[in-house]
């Protein structure tokens, strides 16, 4: 629609031409409405024949035709948590734990605690940097794949218990997270070599010393486990074990548990669960976490299993996962998880030039880690037409993208390595932000305890940039009336509708004559155009070319940057 020249000083134009039309959405988004019927009321109508309300996941069922599966996928919304994590654009990463003094990025699990000790940890600075470079969220390494707990738990001797000055690290960056205004999430490794079984860790190292001493290539996992071997893995064998899924209680309370009180009198909640030994202790640690730091705000499972290859894995109960974080922090996000976010597909930083919010999936989302998506997100589509209609499709979900990297080469701090320019960092911003996903930045410190300089001056030009280029809308500038100068067009849709373009053009209008200047396919959080050359325009203007249904668009903005 055409903003006046009194109110903005400079022509808008909104044109849209779209396939389909659905009624209008009235629902809050991620909230679906009450059903319809009550005891007493005439039965429902059958499930393809009954009206579609808006909702975070559904289900495909057996008797819907095409149509109406695009339908339910223009109705796809997010829940108010993923909304407000979508709004969030830039989390800041933190790896930092026992491979920081090894100079690894993978550990074996065996590593001496001792080894673990930083002189200091200047959580406080860690977050200043953060904050230059623009961002809104922080995630900690609670524990990698190495099974090191940076927090004193009750349920494993592989902890900062027994690290020089016992220093809860957590404990330590929420207080300073929050003292900052910044939201929190965690990073809880479902794998982890402290927990290998003994017996078989030992027979795997000789397996794997044999392959050294025959000159055959190792694995990561296989260099540090021989460059470790004499050390049996420091936890309690419980990965991968076979132990049998028993009735247990969580929080299962220890020798002079400080909690026992509260758990007696419900001021701590307390459940059942079926799981074997490694479900129990990881569904204990989650429970530690989000009853003594949370809620929080993301909570981040990771799929890697570095063992596989050489035979042991371990099977998790993920819907018990998610249904006890649920209970514990019903606002919390989990990546990889049930109406929660998804990898991107790579550790570049760049999403999809078509990057949909909306996935299918085979099964249900809330019974597999990856929300059912096939080959781990990596597909160049996963939520496509042609991917919406695939006769697999059981279930349609709200599933946006983040898109990881690392402001460095590797995710821990190697003092060899340097960080990215603001320049290649920004544009990092526009290939993920601008193109519907949110920027998980990581930035390691070193074994100092505080982030190193460069790295400093590197996020505080980023997000100065980020600043100067898209904290100020030309179209809403107060110019003099008149033409203006952009390289950059922003657009986005209004989430609580969904996301529903699927094809778009830009055009602007210079000396009365409007031309294209830039196209695309999804918009979704938020679109940014870069375009090959300046452009001087009086007016911009948006035809949407195709859509699943009503398009909701915010305001087109337009922006100049100093390249």
């Amino acid at each position: 629609m055409a903003r006046s020249r009194s109110r903005a000083r400079l022509g808008t134009a909104l044109a849209l031409t779209v396939a389909a039309t659905l009624a209008p959405v009235r629902a809050t988004a991620g909230e679906p409405p009450a059903p319809a019927s009550a005891p007493g009321h005439r039965p429902a109508a059958s499930p393809c024949h009954a009206p579609v309300r808006p909702a975070s996941q559904m289900t495909v069922e057996p008797c819907d035709t095409p149509a109406r599966i695009i339908e339910k996928a223009a109705n796809v919304v997010p829940t108010a948590a993923q909304r407000a994590w979508q709004q969030r654009e830039v989390t800041a990463f933190t790896h930092f734990g026992m491979n920081t003094f090894t100079g690894r990025e993978w550990g074996s699990g065996t590593e001496d605690p001792k080894r673990f000790a930083p002189p200091r940890i200047d959580v406080a600075q860690w977050m200043r940097a953060y904050k230059a470079a623009g961002a809104e969220q922080v995630m900690l390494t609670v524990k990698h794949h190495d099974g090191f707990v940076l927090y004193p738990s009750r349920y494993t001797p592989h902890s900062v218990l027994a690290a020089p000055g016992k220093p809860d690290v957590v404990g330590a960056y929420v207080r300073a997270a929050r003292a900052a205004g910044l939201r929190v999430g965690f990073y809880l490794s479902p794998s982890d070599g402290a927990e290998l079984p003994h017996a078989w860790h030992a027979r795997w190292v000789e397996v794997v010393r044999r392959k050294h001493d025959e000159g055959a290539p190792l694995s990561l996992p296989e260099r540090v486990a021989l460059e470790d071997r004499g050390r049996a893995p420091a936890g309690l064998g419980r990965f991968g074990n076979g132990s049998p899924a028993t009735e247990r209680t969580i929080p299962t309370l220890v020798p002079g548990d400080d909690r026992a009180g509260a758990v007696r009198d419900g001021r701590l909640p307390s459940f059942t669960v079926r799981a074997d030994d490694y479900d129990a202790y990881y569904l204990n640690q989650v429970y530690e976490l989000l009853t003594q730091y949370g809620p929080v705000e993301e909570l981040w499972l990771d799929g890697a299993n570095p063992w596989a290859d050489a035979g042991i894995t371990q099977k998790y109960d993920v819907r018990q996962w998610f249904g006890t974080i649920r209970r514990l922090s019903p606002r919390t996000v989990v990546f990889q998880g049930p109406q929660g976010v998804r990898w991107v597909g790579n550790e570049k930083g760049v999403a999809r030039e078509t990057e949909w919010s909306v996935t299918p999936s085979a099964v249900d989302p809330w019974s597999v880690l990856s929300g059912g998506l096939p080959n781990d997100s990596t597909d160049a589509d996963i939520g496509s037409r042609a991917k919406l209609l695939a006769p697999t499709t059981k279930y349609l979900q709200w599933y946006p993208a983040e898109a990881d990297v690392s402001i460095r080469p590797g995710w821990f701090h190697h003092p060899w390595e340097r960080p990215k320019t603001p320049a290649r960092l920004l544009d990092l911003y526009e290939e993920s932000v601008g193109r519907n996903a949110s920027l998980l930045l990581n930035v390691p410190p070193g074994p100092g305890g505080r982030i190193d300089a460069a790295d400093v001056a590197a996020l505080t030009g980023f997000g100065r940039a980020v600043r100067e280029t898209y904290g100020r809308d030309l179209l809403e500038g107060g110019r003099a009336p008149g033409a203006v100068t952009f390289d950059r067009v922003g657009l986005g849709e209004d989430l609580r509708h969904g996301q529903r373009v699927e094809r778009f053009a830009v055009e602007a209008r210079t000396g009365g004559a409007w031309r294209r200047i830039a196209a695309g396919t999804t918009v979704g959080h938020r679109r940014i155009l870069a375009l090959p050359a300046p452009v001087t325009a009086d007016a911009v203007r948006v035809r949407v070319l195709a859509a699943r249904a009503a398009p909701q668009l915010k305001p087109v903005t337009a922006h100049l940057t100093g390249r």
